[in-house]
């Protein structure tokens, strides 16, 4: 055999092998981004959905910059349906790792758990927050590790304030509404005291709405909750004043969970179902965007004039 004829058997051969390795690679990718949507063959008796991120009712974002969330309100309350449907599904897991976010998206997800036929065990990872314990308080239990962050029961409302900027600038604001409080936060003017007491009542209500919710949840004093007074715990803080059941790690809540349905636990995670193209997508811009993650962090408004969130 000649050099040429030797030097094209060797490169076919490396060929063929980069062809192999790229089809193994691929059918891994292809088996990690579909995992959840077509099912697993493996028995399972209880499973798990995640909170991660903030909770919004959609993905969509102002700035590429802006952090990758993870599945939406709508979606996490469609797994929980889908689990709770599911024959084969006796005990639901939520994992939270949330600073909290949307008031109705979190309330969503709340009610979904609270309907679900079955033991509910929450699960704190790093972080509980707002709208993160919202959703707990809709759970049988609350688990936590002892170095995780829970709590803050509290709302914030906020709005831009750039009357002087307008000044500056030459912007005027003309008004044009039918009812007094109609463009109340309007950021291009000073707001009204009548208007700041407007707003501050629609924070107090929300507030008290989720005292009341927390309250009966947990069955804890509404005192006690106040008293709070917003504040995040330490996982074994909050053990201590009631805003956790248990401190553990997830084993320890499956064991839990184990004794709940008297049987070992098998657990499946449920996970959006999201097509193949979308979730390379996500998957990109987390790559893309992660190393910005911490500066990105400050461009995640709306621009709604007022927002309201559990934050």
């Amino acid at each position: 055999m000649d050099s040429d004829a030797r030097s094209t058997g060797t490169n076919l051969l490396a060929a063929a092998a980069l062809g192999a390795t790229a089809a193994v690679a691929g059918k891994r990718l292809v088996a990690r981004l579909t995992r959840g949507r077509f099912g697993d063959a493996d028995e399972y008796n209880a499973a798990k959905v995640s909170v991660s991120g903030a909770i919004t009712r959609d993905r969509g974002r102002p700035s590429p910059l802006s952090s990758a969330t993870g599945a939406t309100a709508d979606e996490v309350v469609e797994q929980i349906e889908a689990a709770d449907e599911d024959a084969d599904v006796d005990a639901l897991l939520v994992e939270l790792n949330t600073p909290g976010g949307e008031v109705v998206p979190s309330d969503d997800v709340r009610r979904a758990v609270a309907e679900f036929d079955g033991p509910t065990m929450a699960y704190a990872t790093d972080l509980c927050a707002s709208g993160g314990y919202w959703i707990a308080s809709g759970c049988d239990e609350l688990w936590a590790r002892d170095a995780s962050l829970v709590g803050s029961i509290g709302v914030i409302g906020s709005r831009p304030n750039a009357a002087e900027l307008a000044d500056e600038l030459g912007v005027s604001y003309e008004r044009f509404t039918a009812g007094d409080f109609k463009d109340a936060g309007t950021p291009l003017r000073e707001i009204e005291p009548e208007e700041r007491e407007y707003l501050q009542s629609l924070i107090d209500g929300y507030y008290e709405r989720f005292v009341e919710t927390v309250s009966e949840g947990r069955d804890m004093d509404p005192e006690a909750i106040r008293e709070t007074e917003a504040r995040v715990y330490l996982g074994s803080d909050a053990a201590e004043i009631g805003l956790v059941d248990e401190l553990g790690t997830q084993d320890d809540v499956e064991d839990r969970i184990a004794e709940a349905i008297d049987a070992d636990v098998e657990l499946r995670e449920f996970t959006p179902d999201r097509g193949l193209v979308d979730r390379l997508g996500i998957g990109a811009e987390r790559v893309a965007f992660a190393a910005g993650n911490g500066v990105a962090s400050v461009f995640a408004g709306d621009g709604r004039d007022v927002e309201v969130e559990f934050r």
